[in-house]
This record gives structure tokens, C-alpha cells and sequence, in this order.
């Protein structure tokens, strides 16, 4: 299957890095390379691009559609919380510029076999990495009843997580869940009908969502990856960050801020006696947000927004 992905807030993202000719650029989420590709036609020719991800097919399909940039370009297959030792290998201490665009792309969500959408029967896998051991099916057949709980209100934000929870454990004692379907059969039985038909969006969503996040440790990987990622910028070096749900925004939006103001001293001292520096500032003081025009084009983008911090 080809690798289609429409790049969200493409130009924003870009207008936000600050290309410049002769720097240094990462991309720790390559995808299909909408955004690198736009990035190196910016750079010049002492300009480099380095671009992270760990799907295979994201790999392949950017490998062609970057082809044509020659050296300027080096893709390597890694989490991106890995970025740091995948600078020090290349022998790169400082970026110009580091991008993010976080979640699941439209090619993994169309690619039926893997597991990732509620609308095709398929094997429950939703690994981004396929080389990972922790699959979707391990999560739903093998995490106690709790941890599914926890899960699926935590990252799902789904008010029906205990029942769904309960439903799963009990439908598994039967025989183990294996493919999405059955998930999502399970999933309705646990949602009343009256509130399926007034939520108006399909009941397995948030609970899809919630077993993604953890089959790939969205979650955390982005947790710690910012501070590390600040700290590699160049001054007015720039970190531009895509979110699609709340949960990633408030981990961004609170690192962003954390890094700008890191002072812990009591409000009430005359000066700041902690020692703690701020590294840089927070661009976006609101998130920025797709047009109404690329909602229409591209549903996907609805949920999306943009948070940028610049490195003194």
C-alpha cells in the first residue's frame, strides 16, 4: 500500500522553525517526509536533515520522496526519544531546529492489517515499531482488569472504563480477543445504546485510542524527550510540536512553561536563590491551530495544534 499522509499545519510548522539555508534540522517524526520535504527545499547547500522514525514503512516511503536531496539528508529507524544518541553517533551536538508531529499517522490508520482503526476487522496489533513485542492483543488479553481500567480512563478519557474493562476480562475468559472486530463488539456491549446514539462518535474511539498510547509509550516517550531535545537546540534554535488530544498538549504546554520559567523558588522570596535558568521562551502563548480550510480538506487536522519554544 502506498504511504499517503496529508502533513498537518504544514506551513504554519515550517514558517515556525525558522529555516535557515545552512542549518541543522530534525525531524524525530518523519512519517511519509511532508514536512522534511519542505525543510530541505529551504536548505542550501551546507544545510543537513535528520529524520527519525521507527515504522518501517515511513522509513521506505521518505527514503523516496527525500531521494532527490541527496546528502543533505540522513534518515535513521528509531524512537525519537533516542534522538540524543542518534546525534552523537552522526558526531552533531547542536540543531537549529527540531520538529515533532505526534500521534498516528493516516497511512497507519488506513492500513487495515495493522490494527490500529475501529472501522476494519484485523489483527489487534497497533504497533508503530514492528519489531516491538508489546502488541495491542498482549495488552487486551494479557493486563489485569485494573490496568485496563487505569488505561482506558487515563489515555482514553473514556467515562465507561471500568465496564469496558470488566467486559473485556470476562469476553477473554472464553477464548483470547484477537482481531479489532471482536474488540469493538465488546466495547459496544459495555456502552449503553442510549449513550452510544447521543455521543454521536463511534464508541471504540477512546478506548482505541487509550490502547494505542500504550502499546507505544506515546506518552512518556514524549515526556521525556523535551527537556533533552531544549537542550540540543543552538541559540534561537526552535522545537515545533504537533499534538492531536489533550493529553499530549498539557505534557508540551507544561514542559514548554517549566523550561521558560524554571524557578521553584517560593513566590514570596525577593530573588530567586535555586539557581535554575530559564533556556529559552515560549513562542505560541496559545497553541496555533488549523484553518477552517484545512479542517474541510483534511478531517484529521481538526484536533491538531501547534506549540513552538525558541533556546536562548
Amino acid at each position: 500500500m502506498e504511504f499517503k499522509h496529508i502533513s498537518v499545519l504544514l506551513e504554519e510548522t515550517i514558517d515556525s522553525l525558522q529555516v535557515k539555508p545552512d542549518g541543522i534540522y530534525v525531524d524525530g517524526t518523519l512519517g511519509g517526509g511532508g514536512h522534511s520535504y519542505q525543510i530541505c527545499k529551504r536548505l542550501g547547500d551546507g544545510g543537513r536533515l535528520i529524520g527519525i522514525d521507527q515504522d518501517e514503512a515511513a522509513i521506505r516511503a521518505a527514503g523516496e520522496r527525500l531521494q532527490e536531496f541527496g546528502d543533505k539528508v540522513t534518515i535513521v529507524r528509531d524512537n525519537y526519544v533516542n534522538f540524543a544518541s542518534v546525534l552523537d553517533r552522526l558526531g552533531i551536538d547542536k540543531v537549529d531546529g527540531i520538529l515533532l508531529d505526534i500521534g498516528v499517522s493516516s497511512h497507519q490508520i488506513d492500513t487495515a492489517e495493522r490494527g490500529f482503526s475501529y472501522m476494519e476487522d484485523a489483527p489487534l496489533d497497533m504497533r508503530m515499531d514492528n519489531r516491538s513485542s508489546l502488541t495491542a492483543k498482549v495488552i487486551v488479553n494479557e493486563y489485569s482488569e485494573t490496568e485496563l481500567f487505569h488505561i482506558i480512563r487515563d489515555y482514553g478519557e473514556d467515562n465507561f472504563a471500568k465496564n469496558i474493562a470488566k467486559h473485556i476480562v470476562r469476553a477473554r475468559e472464553k477464548a483470547p480477543i484477537e482481531t479489532t472486530g471482536e474488540l469493538v463488539e465488546i466495547i459496544k456491549a459495555a456502552v449503553p445504546a442510549k449513550v452510544r446514539n447521543a455521543k454521536g462518535g463511534h464508541p471504540a474511539k477512546q478506548t482505541f485510542q487509550a490502547l494505542r498510547i500504550e502499546c507505544n509509550h506515546e506518552l512518556s516517550v514524549l515526556q521525556d524527550s523535551i527537556d533533552g531535545m531544549i537542550d540540543r537546540l543552538n541559540p534561537e534554535g526552535r522545537l515545533s510540536i504537533i499534538t492531536f488530544h489533550s493529553l499530549e498538549d498539557r505534557i508540551v504546554k507544561n514542559k514548554f512553561r517549566e523550561n521558560e520559567n524554571p524557578c521553584i523558588c517560593p513566590s514570596h522570596f525577593p530573588v530567586c536563590v535555586c539557581g535554575r535558568k530559564s533556556k529559552g521562551k515560549v513562542i505560541t502563548r496559545k497553541p496555533i491551530i488549523p484553518t477552517e480550510e484545512e479542517c474541510t480538506e483534511n478531517k484529521r487536522a481538526k484536533s491538531s495544534k501547534l506549540r513552538v519554544f525558541e533556546h536562548i
